[in-house]
């Protein structure tokens, strides 16, 4: 599209979101504009508050001062006006919820402000009537009367003329209209009956200031709660009125209803806190309620922090779809929210299918296990949502320590550690905090957070593990063993992180480079010996067999190093070598055409499905593990362990797979392996690990 077209499209998107405004607001408030001079008016308040997603906020405080400036006063304006926003600005901004709360509550804000303001100048002239009206009495009766009366009946506040000691002595209609009761009800009561317990002692205090004329005015927000159980909140303006000698004579009240302004702001401060789709807690609360917790408010409190985490929740929405997931999840939350209430705790969703549950106060871990099972009990029973019965299942981290040196962070991180083992353990279970064991998830965790920065900055490198026959100890390959030279933790060897590049995806990048400096150093080989150099063999991760852009790399590696691809040999998991169907994936076939000489590790684990690799284009097998070190024992290895790897070496035999064993110590090992049909072998038996270019000498001292 043409940059004209495209700004053309956006001008007609801001146009149309102008228009649908202007149509919302034009007829609730008389404004000295017609619909063209309010169309560009509006048009410069949305231009102001898509400046505020990304700027300051004060643009978007003067929008909705300005609203009032043109006499756009009545509350159904900023009502629409925020709603109208809310759904607007998501399509012409990139803007996260914390940030439209903020710019919609800043319009609110200036609104109420401008709005405020423009209240207590009407209120001192309404002061300044009644003032008038009394004063001129006695000079101008009639006519000081007939004017202030005007303006006491027809103001849309309620006023009330109060005596010394607080009792009601007059009101104007608005006051049965804002407190919905007749003036038998409200004259001769005291200005404390129309306002709640809980705010009759701050009103109180001020009223005192007044009447003792240390002040000739206060404001408060006060909240009156009808028969009905409704609430009422009101913006009360009290003046004192003195006499002639300058004496507290009485008290003018000005009551104006923003009930409807207050709920709307106490909806956006819920929207703030609370989690839109359960309705739970959201982070933001979470951690306002853990500080409380944390609180040494009694000596050996104690508190409590569960992370829960819904086993196979992408399960359910990839096969039934994300409104039955949604539906699950709100499930989930209620049975939590009901039982949590039980025993005074918090539940809160954190985000996905993770749930939070804080308990403050607990007596011990004993009994916080026993409310975490109870509420796996009430999880895991089966939720009937349309046609489908569903049976969630959670694990959880459960931490519970004394509140006196800990803090919010440390207990979520921790209880985040926790849950993370029970996942790892098998799910469906709970898991208390440990710190041993947890100190080792977190250095995991640093791992895979530094891993990419490592891969990036060079502190991964290769390193080689002889491979020699066992009948005359000829070196015929060179297994790669990946390192990290980790400035913390020192030199780490591939099985500290492989699996965590594994989990995280990283291993494919982590492969490929690998790769290409395995074809780098042996092409090296090659060029130099010839064909004495041995087969540069590397072990390919499951997913990295899977990688679709894996046939590609390889090739353009071989061709980049110019290392043949007889010369090298990969290394596949038997799982990988077939599809969901059974049948062998085509990259078995492409590299056993390009040469590359297959390897198939972990041979031997399933024994129901080695048969299967019979007919592959395969080069050998390799054998591991720790069933094989009983072999180095003087005393002979277990039986069992002796018959199953003699089965899995006998059934390389008939598919005519050489068999290399890895982890081979020494001569006696490696003889009794050889006896059952093992032809070569990986270890210390056939010599340590060495660089590549200590290799490259090794292989030239055997000239």
């Amino acid at each position: 599209m043409p940059e004209s077209e495209g700004a053309s499209d956006a001008e007609g998107d801001r146009h149309h979101v102008v228009a649908q405004w202007t149509r919302e607001i034009i007829h609730s408030s008389y404004v000295a504009m017609g619909r063209p001079e309010i169309e560009a008016f509006l048009a410069k308040c949305f231009e102001d508050v898509l400046a505020a997603c990304d700027g300051p906020l004060e643009s978007a405080r003067q929008v909705g001062a300005r609203l009032v400036g043109v006499h756009f006063t009545n509350p159904v304006v900023v009502h629409k006006t925020l709603n109208h926003l809310a759904a607007a600005l998501p399509a012409h901004r990139e803007v996260d919820r914390a940030r439209l709360v903020d710019v919609l509550g800043a319009v609110g804000s200036g609104f109420a402000g401008a709005l405020r303001e423009q209240t207590l100048d009407e209120q001192e002239i309404i002061k300044q009537s009644v003032l008038d009206a009394r004063d001129a009495a006695e000079e101008a009766l009639r006519a000081s009367e007939a004017r202030s009366r005007a303006v006491f009946v027809s103001s849309a506040l309620g006023i009330a003329i109060v005596t010394l000691d607080g009792v009601i002595d007059e009101i104007n209609p608005s006051m049965n209209r804002i407190f919905r009761l007749g003036s038998e009800a409200l004259v001769g009561r005291t200005i404390f009956d129309l306002a709640d317990t809980s705010w009759i002692g701050e009103l109180r205090a001020a009223n005192a200031g007044l009447v003792r004329g240390e002040v000739d005015r206060y404001q408060l927000e006060i909240r009156f709660t009808e028969q009905h159980g409704s609430h009422i909140w009101t913006q009360l303006s009290a003046s004192l009125v003195r006499d002639a000698n300058g004496a507290p004579d009485y008290l003018v009240m000005l009551y104006e209803d923003i009930t409807d302004r207050h709920m709307l702001q106490e909806q956006f401060r819920r929207q703030a806190v609370h989690d839109p789709l359960t309705g739970l807690p959201n982070r933001t609360q979470l951690q306002t309620s853990m500080e409380r917790a944390l609180e040494p408010s009694a000596p050996g409190r104690r508190v409590g922090l569960c992370f829960f985490d819904l086993d196979g929740f992408k399960a359910v929405n990839d096969s039934l779809g994300h409104p039955v997931g949604d539906q699950l999840l709100r499930a989930v939350a209620q049975r939590l929210q009901a039982l949590t209430a039980e025993f005074g705790a918090l539940a809160a969703r954190m985000g996905g299918d993770e749930f939070v549950v804080l308990v403050p106060d607990t007596d011990g871990a004993a009994g916080l296990v026993g409310q975490v099972e109870k509420m796996l009990a009430e999880v895991t029973r089966p939720a009937r949502i349309g046609a489908h019965e569903l049976s969630a299942s959670a694990s959880v981290g459960i931490v519970e320590r004394p509140v006196a040196g800990t803090d919010a962070e440390s207990l979520l991180r921790d209880a985040d550690i926790t849950l993370y083992r029970a996942k790892q353990d098998g799910r469906a279970q709970w898991v208390l905090f440990d710190a041993a064991l947890n100190a080792e998830a977190r250095d995991r965790f640093r791992l895979s957070a530094a891993l990419p920065a490592a891969l990036e900055q060079g502190e991964l490198f290769v390193e080689y593990e002889p491979a020699r026959l066992m009948n005359d100890r000829s070196l015929f390959a060179a297994a790669a063993d990946i390192r990290w030279d980790h400035p913390e933790f020192g030199e780490l060897g591939q099985e500290s992180f492989l699996d965590l590049a594994e989990e995280t995806g990283l291993i494919t990048r982590l492969g490929s480079w690998a790769l290409g400096e395995v074809c780098r150093h042996a092409a090296r080989w090659t060029e130099r010996f010839g064909e004495r150099a041995p087969v540069a063999a590397m072990n390919l991760s499951h997913r990295h067999c899977r990688d679709p852009e894996l046939v590609n790399d390889v090739q353009r590696i071989l061709r980049e190093t110019g290392l043949p691809a007889r010369s090298l040999a990969l290394g596949m998991p038997e799982s990988a070598l077939f599809d969901h169907q059974g049948d062998p994936v085509d990259t078995v076939e492409i590299f056993a055409e390009m040469g590359i000489r297959l390897v198939v590790y972990q041979f031997g684990d399933d024994y129901t499905r080695v048969a299967r690799l019979r007919g592959l284009p395969l080069f050998g097998v390799r054998i591991d593990g720790p069933h094989l070190d009983g072999f180095a024992d003087p005393e002979g290895p277990d039986p069992l362990d002796e018959y199953l790897l003699g089965a899995a070496a006998g059934a390389a035999e008939l598919m005519n797979l050489p068999v290399v064993a890895g982890g081979v110590h020494d001569e006696l090992q490696a003889e009794r392996l050889h006896a059952l049909g093992v032809c070569s072998a990986i270890g210390a038996f056939a010599g340590e690990r060495v660089s590549a270019l200590e290799l490259e000498q090794l292989i030239a001292e055997l000239e």
